[in-house]
């Protein structure tokens, strides 16, 4: 059916292709099945199950995106790479006009998965009570940020601190990021006011804990401009 540039094996469980990741190689079943899952806030959600001559892994070919949905192997898998040369010059007879029609559909899908994936997280934030930080510059923010044994925190002056091991939505406000930042945090220790003036302010550490790809890629970029600075 298809020209294929190799074959591989996969043990059961193993990953073929990780949602998020870059590649445009299809694949093609030709033993064994695949699941095809997605991953919401740290849940994945199985998609279905493929079978002997099931094709996966077309949209990044078409439309030039990362990869939607992570594939992995059920039991023994034998997949077939198909070989991207015939598939090029397939394509390429087609009218420019339709290849673009064609490369729109596969970003329109992406899309609509996304905003799938940020409904189901909007519809579980507001459960969650809400907590708005400001930071107008970024001295303000290092000096209540901490990091420890791959963890992130916010230490937070507060009269009023929450629970110890309360979840909460933050909507974190950074200098050089238009829009707030959602996270999810959990209270990890709070320090009630005090009459002893000698006793630490009143506050809580809320380590971060669930962030949306998009905002972390931004948390990230302002946290490295913070520390090279």
């Amino acid at each position: 059916m298809f020209t294929l540039a190799t074959e591989k094996n996969y043990k059961d469980g193993e990953i073929i292709l990780q949602e998020g990741n870059s590649g445009d190689w299809v694949y093609v079943v030709l033993g064994g099945s695949v699941e095809i899952t997605k991953t919401i806030r740290d849940k994945t959600y199985k998609l279905g199950i493929l079978e002997e001559e099931d094709i996966f892994g077309e949209l990044s070919f078409l439309g030039g995106i990362e990869r939607t949905t992570t594939a992995r192997a059920i039991g023994e898998t034998t997949v077939g790479i198909i070989d991207r040369g015939p598939l090029d010059i397939e394509f390429n007879r087609l009218s420019k006009d339709f290849r673009a029609l064609i490369r729109n559909t596969a970003k329109r899908y992406k899309y609509f998965t996304d905003t799938l994936s940020n409904m189901a997280l909007k519809n579980e934030m507001p459960a969650l009570r809400s907590l708005s930080l400001n930071y107008k510059d970024r001295s303000s923010f290092l000096r209540a940020y901490q990091a420890n044994n791959g963890t992130q925190s916010l230490c937070i002056r507060t009269a009023n601190p929450l629970k110890k091991e309360e979840k909460i939505l933050i909507k974190l406000s950074l200098p050089g990021i238009s829009n707030p930042l959602k996270i999810i945090g959990k209270v990890i220790w709070t320090r009630k006011q005090s009459k002893d003036s000698g006793k630490q302010p009143p506050g809580m550490g809320i380590r971060l804990c669930e962030m949306s790809k998009k905002d972390s890629h931004s948390f990230q970029l302002f946290l490295k401009g913070v520390l090279e600075n």
